[in-house]
């Protein structure tokens, strides 16, 4: 199939274009920054340099495609994240339509069931709304948990202060997600694609916080690693101050993080009972240690 992939080269669209690929697949992928062209030609893919928010590229781009891929890229230099999310997704919609493209996986969320889900996903709620009203087209919902990789850019703070944390305590159970996994799912959808539209949650493991930090500490050699719960508005403040996140990205991991401990994020991944599946929190330890011993 030709199968057009939003998202650049991230932790997904890279993993992604490989397996599709290696499956013989004929890809492009869309990005924005033009020195990312040259990748994505090393990897056998076609670049189309352009930028998601361009209504008139997105239908180009799509035009012809068997298949897309779609998610929303982060931008948090936007006044308003959830209507950027759902400005986007009218965009897809759009093309998709006019270009006839059959098939989708969509990115969307845990927490998307309800359009009151916490920080980007009730935004992705609307997504899957918009995209399911295509009556033409083939979707699937990919619904991640929370991704391994970000605990990546918690290496610093381990590092100098010997802890992990967030605003939620340690017994509190969190849906963990490796980026590998997602792509497989979406490789595996595209190399044999059913009709319909559906939803698949892809949550590699479910741990509380004192698991993974107590996990992630035996991987680096700190096994009493403890995993600390900070007040929201402390690591709110910490957050912004810190320069790692925008205002705007702080306040969704805030929101998710009180979601976590309500328990309305994960509510009906544990009601319908899906299960976890994939990469272990102690297979991503590994990854971990090698980042932080770098």
């Amino acid at each position: 199939m030709n199968i057009t992939i939003t998202g650049s080269l991230g932790n997904i669209g890279r993993r992604l274009t490989a397996k599709l690929i290696a499956s013989g697949h004929t890809v492009t992928v869309i990005s924005s920054n033009d020195q990312r062209a040259d990748e994505i030609r090393q990897l056998q893919a076609i670049p189309a340099i352009g930028s998601v928010s361009d209504a008139a590229f997105l239908q180009q781009v799509f035009t012809g495609a068997d298949a897309v891929f779609t998610m929303v890229p982060p931008d948090f230099s936007v006044p308003d994240h959830h209507t950027h999310i759902r400005e986007t997704a009218a965009r897809y919609a759009q093309a998709i339509a006019t270009a006839g493209v059959k098939y989708v996986v969509n990115l969307s969320s845990v927490g998307a069931h309800t359009p009151e889900g916490a920080g980007p996903s009730g935004a992705h709620y609307h997504v899957e709304q918009q995209l399911n009203a295509l009556t033409v087209t083939n979707i699937l919902h990919i619904r991640p948990g929370m991704f391994y990789t970000n605990f990546l850019g918690a290496v610093p703070v381990v590092k100098q202060h010997h802890m992990l944390g967030n605003n939620f305590d340690a017994a509190v159970s969190a849906a963990l997600t490796h980026p590998e996994d997602i792509a497989s799912a979406a490789a595996a959808y595209f190399n044999a694609p059913v009709t319909g539209k559906h939803i698949r949650y892809v949550v590699s493991d479910v741990r509380t916080g004192g698991e993974i930090a107590a996990t992630l500490g035996r991987a680096i050699g700190m096994p009493e690693l403890p995993w600390v719960s900070f007040p929201d508005e402390a690591m709110l403040q910490s957050l912004v101050q810190s320069g790692m996140t925008t205002a705007a990205e702080s306040f969704y991991i805030i929101e998710i993080g009180k979601a976590l401990r309500n328990g309305s994020l994960l509510e009906d991944f544990l009601r319908q009972q899906h299960q976890a599946g994939g990469q272990s929190l102690e297979a991503f330890a590994k990854e971990f240690a090698q980042v932080y011993h770098a």
